[in-house]
């Protein structure tokens, strides 16, 4: 069992994303952001919906207005005020990391502002010293479903080449200000889905684009935007401190095929390549030798300057970090479907599922762990994994959730057996170690953290935090090093 230990450095930790748990959305000088249009929404099935729907002017304007909706990710959990406390409880269960995201609006309410805000700087840089006084490592994505509003009104977001510069902008305020307290940085969250979430992560109005342009030339030319922008804060952060690396994120889609058709194996492997093909820009430098004939196939033809092929060869990422919750199947015939990470799959019949249907498949993890450090060779930060569930909050304020211990530990067990065949893993992060607000459908009840948060989808509770069953079980994880599952 020697070969699959944890190595002695091995950063555990937890994840979360300012735009689901600060709150404090209109204080001390924060701007709107796309995130702060998310509206709770009663029917679960068209929560999704509202997340990949192209956005206009005019729904924007109507949410910002909007006195009488429920947006719960203007409130999150109140992270903002009650920082400390949550801190202490991270620190408590023996964190060695913490995973979360500065809100791009809260230091630039504009987006492109001539001087950054500097209570919101004074904020993170608040959050970032409260995490090393228990030497629990930052790890900081800087844009995370969270994009300045006044920039997607101003010059639709990452439509404009324009937006490079404002990221670069404030790249190079945040590496200067946090220079030596910050080892660990991700340029963007999952930035292989902006085709479907142009809106939330990209800033992109359907109604501001010109009439010649597709949803799908335009997605992808603004991620190219993104790609070229990371590339720049990575040169900056090299070069403002060169002690700190740089990683790539992506949500990692592992999806079998359904049958030994050779069609459908070739089907399966192009889903794969999709999943690569913007980290093979990040991590490689270059584009992919498949996207030529994908970009052919679909209309593309992206603006691709000299200088910037340049940039991406000369800045390629140090770490490869991505989410992974479940698998999915790529499937020949229609057939029933369950539900998903942003994609709904064909079910499959040898996975259990999670109350919100997403196919539990720690070995798939696995096998994507190998895949990837096949591919890159470079270390990789699992900086998202979990199970949302409806947790229940017993009289004496407990919370038996078992299950959640279960899906975890299977996925360790994985992760160790990654570790003996070969693979550089640095950390691993479950995704809302304390109660947020959900991403997809901006409910409470979808809970994954091992702290519970009194709230509810209304926004009615005390906000109070208890811990978990699983709170303690993570504790003897961390201080045993992965031996204790």
């Amino acid at each position: 069992m020697n070969n699959k230990k944890f190595p002695e450095d091995f950063l555990w930790g937890g994840a979360t994303a300012a735009n689901q748990i600060e709150g404090a959305t209109r204080e001390a000088g924060k701007g709107w952001t796309t995130s702060d249009t998310s509206k709770f929404i009663e029917e679960p099935e068209k929560r999704m919906q509202q997340m990949l729907a192209p956005m206009t002017i005019q729904r924007v304007q109507e949410a910002l207005e909007d006195a009488e909706g429920l947006y719960p990710k203007r409130n999150g959990i109140d992270f903002y005020h009650r920082y400390k406390e949550d801190i202490a409880l991270l620190a408590e269960m023996g964190f060695k990391t913490f995973r979360f995201s500065i809100s791009w609006a809260r230091i630039f309410p504009s987006g492109d502002d001539e001087a950054p805000n500097k209570a919101g700087l004074q904020f993170y840089e608040n959050v970032i010293d409260e995490l090393r006084k228990y030497h629990i490592e930052p790890l900081i994505t800087m844009s995370h479903y969270d994009f300045p509003l006044a920039l997607s009104f101003k010059q639709n977001g990452w439509a404009s080449r324009k937006t490079i510069d404002a990221f670069e902008k404030y790249a190079e305020v945040l590496f200067t200000r946090f220079k030596g307290k910050v080892k660990y940085w991700i340029t963007f969250n999952e930035m292989n889905v902006i085709g479907m979430t142009g809106y939330l992560s990209g800033g992109i109005l359907a109604d501001k684009l010109a009439e010649n342009q597709s949803n799908t030339q335009v997605n992808f030319q603004a991620a190219h935007h993104q790609m070229v922008a990371a590339a720049k804060a990575t040169a900056l952060l090299h070069k403002i401190d060169p002690e700190a690396k740089m990683g790539c994120m992506i949500v990692r889609f592992e999806n079998y095929p359904e049958t030994t058709n050779p069609t459908t194996i070739l089907t399966a492997l192009k889903s794969d390549q999709e999943n690569f093909l913007f980290s093979d820009v990040l991590m490689k430098g270059r584009y992919p030798s498949f996207s030529k004939r994908l970009f052919d196939e679909r209309g593309i033809s992206l603006s691709i300057t000299p200088e910037d092929e340049q940039l991406l060869a000369d800045n390629t990422a140090d770490f490869f970090s991505f989410s992974y919750y479940m698998s999915g199947i790529v499937a020949e015939n229609e057939g029933d479907e369950t539900a998903g990470n942003i994609l709904a799959s064909k079910a499959n019949p040898y996975l259990k599922k999670s109350e919100w249907g997403w196919q539990i498949d720690p070995v798939g993890l696995r096998i994507s762990l190998n895949k990837i450090y096949d591919r890159y060779q470079k270390p990789i930060f699992i900086v998202e994994n979990g199970l949302g569930a409806k947790d229940t909050l017993t009289v004496d304020n407990k919370v038996n959730d078992d299950y959640r211990i279960d899906y975890l530990r299977a996925h360790i067990e994985q992760i160790a057996e990654a570790l003996a065949d070969g693979v550089d893993i640095i950390g691993y992060t479950p995704w809302g170690c304390i109660d947020l607000v959900s991403a997809s459908g901006n409910e409470m009840s979808k809970r994954y953290g091992f702290i519970y948060v009194d709230l509810d989808d209304n926004g009615d509770g005390s906000l109070e935090r208890y811990k978990k069953a699983s709170f303690d079980w993570y504790q003897k994880v961390i201080s045993s090093n992965g031996e204790v599952l």
